[in-house]
């Protein structure tokens, strides 16, 4: 999605632009050609932006299956609600912030409320595609990547402070870093750094910002007193696997073209989640002597997050090698963060954070310009100038994304309550919140272990097993 990179390719794929009216001069026709809208690449565009959008979805049903039963509702609602709220900044103000004519640290007002973003390409991102398309790619991009925070904060906020946070957020940090990075004229673009899909525009953001906000809001009360295990780890997998089947539309959609590098993208996509997926298992059974499958969802997670932002950029060996040092990353960042205070709840700051600062710096060790001309080399061809460039943009992400979360959450904390009552987290934030209940007739998966990383929470320790009954059958899975 770097502007100049995706406009090249993609009107490399176009026919030739019919020349403006043969009345004008000759140099004025060559200088005015006429937009040509590919309709393959306005279809694959579309068709991404629904992918994306159904991410938002998976990840509802991914960080749902994580938490506890009577904060499911609420923690689903945490992902889902962006798709309103910041669907309506998005058309407000966030692509024109984000995108729009401006300055190098942010983009004009120009567009507010997609004044002026009509159904001609803007050349300056893609050429083939009209700017609505565009914009709506992109806003889905916007929409996901606040939702992602909340992992970290679930079962202990409050629905209408995270609303606040997530306006605040995305027209504080994410619009502008957006524009550092993808902006025409954006001061990183314009350094030359490589973030093909969002490595640090989503998942560097939402990862630091969550470890902020984790830290400001507090652990939860029987944080380390009482089971917090997942409560439904089928509910991880289908999650996990609609972030999968999403993914494809949010790196390979960043092509903004239905051409090679789009497919480029597609397959170094899957290699990383797979290579992830199986590093992770490995790890888990070396560690633990069991295969997860919390941690086979949580490794395909950290390898789509890790080849993010080098998805155009790289061989499929490199995506294979992206995918097995971001799921080791990710994996041991989380072990390291079991042993603090620090409650970051669903370890979104590892696996986002962690595994997002690995992609990006590697995109500029293997980078090469034989599988996209219009990208850059990296250290392993020869440039290792491009991994300084990746090192700046990362340091940016860290910055903007800490201090605009600290600057946000302090605000919330003068304006209104941000966090739950002890008897809210202790009855439910489903109930507190909402009034409504994701099951009845019990707590399911009220039986775990102590508060462990994501990959083994699930694994139940004997002392912490139910007794069965005479001629019980064990459950399996």
């Amino acid at each position: 999605m770097i502007p100049f990179v995706s406009a090249s390719l993609a009107a490399s794929a176009a026919p030739a632009p019919a020349l403006a009216s043969l009345a004008a001069s000759g140099a004025q026709a060559l200088a005015a050609p006429a937009a040509a809208i590919s309709a393959g690449d306005t279809a694959w565009v579309l068709m991404s932006s629904a992918l994306v959008l159904l991410m938002t979805v998976g990840l509802a049903f991914f960080y749902g299956g994580l938490v506890r039963p009577k904060n499911s509702l609420n923690t689903m609602m945490m992902s889902v609600v962006a798709l309103g709220v910041v669907g309506v900044q998005w058309v407000v103000a966030g692509y024109s912030l984000g995108f729009g004519p401006g300055t190098p640290w942010l983009g004009g007002l120009g567009w507010l409320f997609f004044r002026g973003v009509g159904l001609e390409p803007a050349p300056a991102y893609a050429a083939t595609i009209p700017q609505q398309a565009h914009a709506l790619f992109q806003g889905m991009f916007a929409i996901i990547t606040p939702a992602l925070i909340s992992g970290a904060i679930v079962e202990r906020m409050r629905f209408r402070a995270y609303v606040a946070f997530l306006v605040l957020w995305s027209t504080l940090v994410y619009d502008p870093l957006a524009h550092w990075v993808w902006g025409a004229g954006g001061w990183l673009a314009t350094r030359g750094v490589l973030d093909f899909a969002g490595g640090t525009v989503v998942h560097i953001s939402a990862g630091v910002s969550a470890l902020v906000v984790a830290r400001l809001l507090g652990p939860r009360r029987d944080f380390r007193r009482a089971p917090l295990a997942p409560h439904s780890v089928p509910l991880v997998l289908l999650g996990a696997g609609l972030l999968w089947f999403g993914w494809f539309g949010f790196n390979a959609g960043s092509a903004l073209a239905a051409n090679g590098v789009a497919s480029l993208a597609f397959v170094n996509t899957n290699a990383a989640a797979a290579a992830a997926l199986v590093t992770w298992a490995l790890l888990d059974s070396l560690r633990l002597g069991k295969a997860t499958a919390v941690g086979a969802a949580t490794g395909a997670v950290a390898g789509l997050v890790g080849i993010t932002p080098a998805a155009g950029f790289v061989t499929a060996p490199g995506a294979l090698a992206i995918g097995v040092l971001a799921a080791a990353v990710a994996y041991a960042a989380m072990q390291v963060r079991a042993r603090t205070r620090l409650d970051d709840a669903l370890d979104v700051f590892s696996c986002h954070g962690m595994a997002g600062i690995t992609g990006a710096l590697l995109t500029g060790v293997f980078a090469t310009k034989a599988v996209n001309p219009a990208g850059a080399d990296g250290l392993l061809y020869g440039n290792p100038a491009q991994l300084g460039v990746q090192a700046l943009a990362v340091l940016a992400a860290v910055a903007i994304a800490a201090v605009g979360t600290a600057l946000i959450y302090g605000v919330l904390r003068l304006a209104m309550p941000v966090r739950a009552d002890v008897h809210e987290e202790i009855e439910g934030l489903d109930l507190a919140e909402h009034g409504e209940e994701a099951y009845f007739g019990g707590d399911v998966g009220a039986v775990a272990g102590p508060a462990l990383a994501l990959g083994h929470s699930v694994i139940v320790p004997a002392s912490h097993a139910p007794a069965r009954e005479p001629g019980a059958v064990a459950a399996t899975g």
